[in-house]
């Protein structure tokens, strides 16, 4: 691997960066960063073994290893998706400005049912170049072919927690999880599998009795769409008598790691039960915008404690995947709803993409600070979007985007710099592959 030592931020050398030359390294786990700008000055930041070892204003670079001069650039936290469909990457663009669950019964599914494994691979590896270069290191997703997404997740270097998706009638998909839980001993690094029931909709009684003693047995956490409608609420109440989030917590399935997706229309004794469980409420603003959802209700879910993070959902209800955009819908959506321009201030909607996210994907990360995960990134703070930077955060979340991201780190381990990703032509190529045959 070519890693650029003592060379500025404007270099041309970054263009003949090679993954496929790992053995090349001086020493693949220590890396120091020099001369980035944290929290205002000038700091030197050494990772080792995937953490932040040391921290300072100078360190001298250790023998055999590799240095990447940051000068003029700031160091920040990547970001974490906590809910997404990574291979509907296929379908951006595909069936849009649909009621749900038209868009759902007459488009998606039915070109779901087309797909195969290839297609589930080419997909996500489209995704994760998209997350990775708009800034994210952690992919939570819920898909098909559970493991071709956590094969393209662990191939790429990501963070992920790929999640089998259980309905009532899955067909063929049990096989292909059972599979999956076969070979879990794959995925025990930072790319992890989840149980996935879909939704109380999709998901009956037994089913989800099912999910959750699996969870149980194999020590995974679950991930769910929770209260995304009026319609899934009213017809939860007219077949259990309660809401999806007391009809959840009913049955076990409310847990301090479960993902709780949406979580729109939810009432202060849904809110009272979250917090109680200490599960985790997604927000995933544009997604909830597009199909008409609903608002997430901001206020309340902070004033009864609930922990929340964000999500960009997949491309077929979302379009895109950036974390900027997720950050910065959360916060518009957030005043309007509430008609108050102090709501959603952008410290701590920041803190939902990057420590809180993090936290949620069961990572000790999400700052730079000694002894936490080494997920970060290198912002190129010359774009005219950034400039002038009275305060880096609120540039981040309302005027940033995914070109101002030069270099993503996740465990320690650089994914992208220059803004260049290795393989991306041949990613891109794939899933254009996938696409002509599935249209």
């Amino acid at each position: 691997m070519f890693i650029c030592v003592n060379c500025s931020k404007n270099s041309n050398l970054f263009s003949i960066w090679d993954y496929g030359k790992i053995e090349d390294m001086k020493n693949e786990s220590s890396l120091l960063i020099k001369g980035a700008v944290l929290k205002g000055a000038s700091s030197d930041v050494r990772i080792r073994d995937g953490l932040f070892s040391e921290i300072a204003p100078s360190l001298s670079p250790l023998p055999d290893e590799n240095v990447i001069d940051a000068h003029g650039m700031a160091i920040t936290p990547a970001f974490y998706n906590l809910h997404g469909h990574a291979a509907m990457t296929l379908m951006r663009g595909y069936a849009d400005d649909l009621e749900l669950f038209t868009w759902l019964n007459e488009h998606v599914w039915p070109f779901e049912a087309k797909l195969k494994a290839e297609d589930i691979y080419n997909g996500t590896r489209l995704a994760i170049l998209e997350m990775i270069k708009s800034g994210t290191v952690h992919l939570e997703d819920m898909y098909w072919f559970t493991y071709e997404a956590a094969r393209a997740a662990k191939e790429m270097g990501i963070r992920a927690r790929i999640g089998l998706l259980a309905l009532s009638t899955n067909g063929d998909a049990d096989k292909l999880n059972r599979e999956c839980l076969d070979r879990i001993d794959e995925f025990r690094g930072i790319v992890k599998i989840s149980i996935a029931p879909h939704a109380v909709y999709t998901v009956n009684e037994s089913r989800l009795l099912q999910c959750l003693h699996a969870s149980e047995e194999y020590g995974l956490d679950l991930h769910i769409h929770a209260s995304e409608t009026e319609k899934e609420v009213a017809d939860c109440q007219k077949e259990h008598g309660m809401s999806p989030v007391a009809w959840l917590d009913k049955l076990g399935i409310l847990k301090e790691t479960t993902i709780l997706a949406h979580c729109i229309h939810v009432s202060d004794e849904d809110l009272e039960i979250i917090a109680k469980r200490k599960s985790w409420a997604v927000h995933v603003p544009f997604s909830n915008m597009k199909l008409a959802s609903g608002a997430f209700p901001y206020k309340r879910v902070r004033e009864f404690g609930v922990k929340a993070c964000l999500g960009t959902d997949g491309c077929c209800s979302s379009n895109d995947l950036s974390m900027f955009g997720a950050m910065r819908g959360a916060a518009y959506l957030a005043k309007l709803f509430h008609k108050d321009p102090t709501i959603a201030p952008a410290e701590e909607v920041y803190a939902m993409a990057t420590r809180q996210g993090a936290l949620a994907a069961g990572v000790d990360g999400g700052v730079i600070e000694v002894g936490k995960a080494a997920d970060c990134l290198l912002i190129n703070t010359d774009l005219p979007c950034l400039v002038p930077n009275h305060n880096l955060i609120s540039n981040l979340v309302y005027s940033a985007s995914s070109e101002c991201v030069d270099t993503v780190i996740c465990n320690g381990k650089i994914l992208m710099r220059g803004r260049v990703v290795p393989g991306e032509e041949e990613i891109i190529a794939k899933a254009r592959e996938s696409v002509k045959r599935l249209a």
